[in-house]
């Protein structure tokens, strides 16, 4: 202000400051600014729940000091500030470690860049778009631990032979007939030609039809331990899917909500696995009511051979349940049905808990009325001849597994 009111020399001697500051500005942007190009990612394929990830990024033209940082989608925990380091080629690198935690595909569609002019008078911040896709996909570490793989194993075809005998449907050898074996399996006309008696030995029937048919619809979508039950259901299905592909069955999916979504017939092996587990990252949250109706019949007319079925769904209450239980009943005509359901701990809990007040005893009156009329719908379904599997999260994978393998050991497909 006293530079402006003096004027003359004072008022150029008071402006010569700013044009050097002007100045020097210009120049270190002109030396400095230097817009990175050709943003790289390397990925992994798919990355389990719960799990660390490493991503690899590289970018050519990188000023010194370069630092990203990151729009982390909603199943990607966020990680910091990283740091690009030179390379050999003349690129910067730098790894950035994410962590997994929820199931999807998830786009990483912008990095902000940041970094200091040389004469530290100015910082930039230019964003890039990333457009990169990361699978999340349920965590299998249970199948890869090979825990299934003995089980399956051991149970259908035993500790030593590679072959399931027994009271299968599939013509195995004849042997001679010792006592302690079923009079049934003798083979009379070939005992009357040996004049002795041989037994017919029998090998259990493979390559039967799994189907996993999940609900997608929003009962799905309520939380249990943490865990949405769709993800659970997931879970599950993977593993059983494992199971069956271990023991020589062919294994499809089926997913449905308001109307039907997703058929994959049952195929062969584990590349069947490895199908249905690339898919499960594109099963989405959705918060549409189930149409079992519609859903249920395409399924029935999709899947003409007599099939094991696991449907995997939730209902709220007898009334609710009616048009469920009428189309299961049609379905469990031609196939051999298995009904998932997902028990809430806290629901359990809440029953078990004496109440401390009013409000406490509304609760309990709802909650016993909610598990028995659950009760109700579960004991419909077994005298039409389903399967059930109702257990905790925790112990859903173990029980469906166990049920499977039951069936296949009685020969019920």
């Amino acid at each position: 202000m006293i530079a402006v009111l003096a004027g003359g020399t004072v008022r150029e001697a008071a402006g010569a400051p700013w044009i050097l500051l002007a100045v020097a500005v210009a120049c270190d942007l002109a030396l400095s600014f230097r817009r990175p190009k050709a943003l790289t990612f390397e990925t992994p394929a798919e990355i389990f729940v719960g799990e660390t990830a490493t991503l690899h990024l590289a970018i050519d033209k990188a000023p010194k000091g370069l630092r990203a940082r990151f729009d982390w989608p909603a199943g990607l925990e966020e990680s910091g500030e990283v740091t690009f380091l030179p390379a050999s080629d003349g690129r910067a690198t730098c790894d950035v470690r994410c962590r997994a935690i929820r199931r999807g595909i998830w786009r990483l569609e912008h990095v902000w860049l940041r970094w200091t002019s040389r004469l530290k008078l100015l910082e930039f911040v230019p964003r890039l778009d990333a457009g990169v896709e990361i699978r999340v996909v349920p965590n299998i570490r249970l199948v890869q631990s090979g825990q299934i793989t003995t089980t399956v194993l051991s149970t259908l075809f035993g500790a030593k032979e590679n072959r399931a005998i027994g009271e299968g449907s599939e013509f195995q050898q004849l042997r001679d007939f010792v006592p302690g074996m079923d009079i049934k399996t003798i083979d009379w006309k070939r005992s009357a030609r040996r004049r002795s008696l041989v037994a017919k030995e029998l090998r259990a029937e493979r390559n039967h039809h799994v189907i996993v048919a999940l609900d997608n619809g929003y009962l799905m979508r309520e939380e249990i331990g943490g865990l949405p039950k769709i993800d659970h259901a997931v879970t599950a299905a993977l593993a059983t899917a494992w199971a069956a592909a271990i023991g020589g069955d062919l294994v499809g999916y089926y997913s449905y909500d308001v109307k039907p979504r997703t058929f994959a017939a049952p195929a062969p092996g584990r590349a069947a696995f490895a199908r249905l587990r690339h898919w499960t990252a594109e099963l989405s949250y959705v918060s549409r009511e189930t149409n079992h109706t519609l859903a249920l019949s395409e399924l029935n007319a999709r899947t003409p051979k007599r099939s094991l079925i696991v449907v995997f769904t939730d209902f709220i209450d007898t009334t609710s349940a009616e048009l469920l239980i009428e189309n299961i009943a049609i379905l469990a005509r031609r196939h051999l049905l298995i009904f998932v359901t997902i028990r809430d701990p806290e629901l359990e809990a809440l029953v078990d808990t004496p109440p401390e007040d009013l409000n406490g005893a509304a609760a309990l009156v709802a909650a016993n009325q909610s598990i028995q009329e659950r009760r109700l719908v579960l004991e419909r379904l077994t005298r039409l001849g389903v399967t059930i599997v109702d257990a905790r999260p925790e112990a859903i994978t173990a029980r469906l597994i166990s049920t499977y393998l039951e069936i296949k050991a009685r020969e019920l497909i």
